[in-house]
């Protein structure tokens, strides 16, 4: 009896795939019960889900033509994925825990009278990132800070437009200096600069909390220039090479990575922040991760049946 060489590749893939995604599914389960990671020993933060949908979004790229500021371009982002990110900034008793694990160092400009459910500030980029790797060896999960556009993604209404909102053919600088200075005199510095409890600057319609309020947020993107008159390209920075960072709150601030206090300089343009905190993103779930695989797996194999013809001979029944 003669097979067909298709047949035997259909059966080889109907016998494989599964017993894949089996191992695979046990793996997962196995990491997500504990069995084969740390016990965790810090409770997780609490978390919105943002899910998906379309946003519009105003990249954070500084634009120039012939030394003009221009408006960076914004454009509507269709999200297929849902968001897992901290609900309220993190607080001070929690970064506590990481400094008192020899890891994050202090705080700065802590007084004796602040409170532990006050966001955490006083704090650099580079002290955000150890807190993100700490809390990720503590909990079992992977945490990190998110992007500009994340963060735009979750905050949603809350998230400000920076546009000086200047018709891109306009060459009178007088027009771009007005617009500016109307623009910093709105950024002033908050009547309220000290750190408030959480809860106390309101709620996006996404569910996240405090965004925008007098902590500003750093995140992983990287400060960029654009001059459109130049014939050199600028390749999107790596955030591990970059020296100035986006911090977001009710204006973007580029500041250096090693800023704790925004006040005291280190703000590249514009008014400064009123503090600098962070809150972080969680990464999808090695489960969550194995039910896309899953379903992807499902439409090759049942493709792969559609799609090769079967062929049998007239002694095979």
């Amino acid at each position: 009896m003669v097979r067909n060489a298709a047949t035997d590749a259909v059966s080889g893939i109907s016998i494989a795939i599964p017993l894949a995604l089996l191992a695979v599914l046990s793996g997962a389960v196995a990491v997500q019960s504990g069995l084969l990671a740390p016990e965790a020993t810090v409770a997780s933060p609490e978390l919105v889900t943002v899910m998906p949908r379309t946003f519009a979004y105003r990249e954070a790229t500084e634009y120039f033509r012939k030394g003009l500021a221009l408006d960076a371009p914004k454009r509507d982002v269709a999200m297929t994925t849902s968001l897992e990110i901290m609900k309220f900034q993190t607080t001070l008793v929690e970064y506590n825990r990481c400094v008192a694990d020899g890891v994050c160092q202090p705080a700065e400009d802590r007084d004796s009278l602040s409170r532990d459910d006050v966001p955490v500030t006083g704090v650099s980029y580079d002290d955000a990132m150890h807190y993100a790797q700490w809390l990720s060896e503590r909990t079992g999960q992977d945490w990190r800070l998110p992007s500009d556009f994340e963060l735009a993604y979750a905050a949603a209404d809350r998230f400000p437009d920076d546009a000086l909102g200047i018709d891109i053919d306009d060459k009178n600088p007088a027009t771009r200096w007005l617009a500016d200075y109307e623009r910093e005199a709105r950024r002033a510095a908050s009547t309220t600069p000290r750190p408030q409890p959480k809860g106390s600057f309101g709620v996006a319609e996404t569910g996240l909390v405090d965004f925008a309020g007098n902590v500003w947020e750093w995140t992983t993107t990287c400060n960029k220039r654009i001059d459109l008159g130049s014939q050199v390209t600028v390749d999107e920075p790596d955030p591990k090479d970059c020296g100035i960072m986006i911090a977001s709150g009710r204006h973007r601030a580029p500041m250096s990575t090693f800023v704790r206090l925004p006040k005291g300089g280190g703000c590249s343009v514009g008014s400064p922040p009123d503090n600098l905190g962070f809150r972080l993103v969680r990464e999808q779930s090695i489960l969550q991760g194995v039910r896309g695989f899953t379903r992807r797996a499902a439409a090759a194999t049942f493709g792969a049946f559609v799609s090769v013809p079967t062929k049998r001979g007239q002694d095979e029944g």
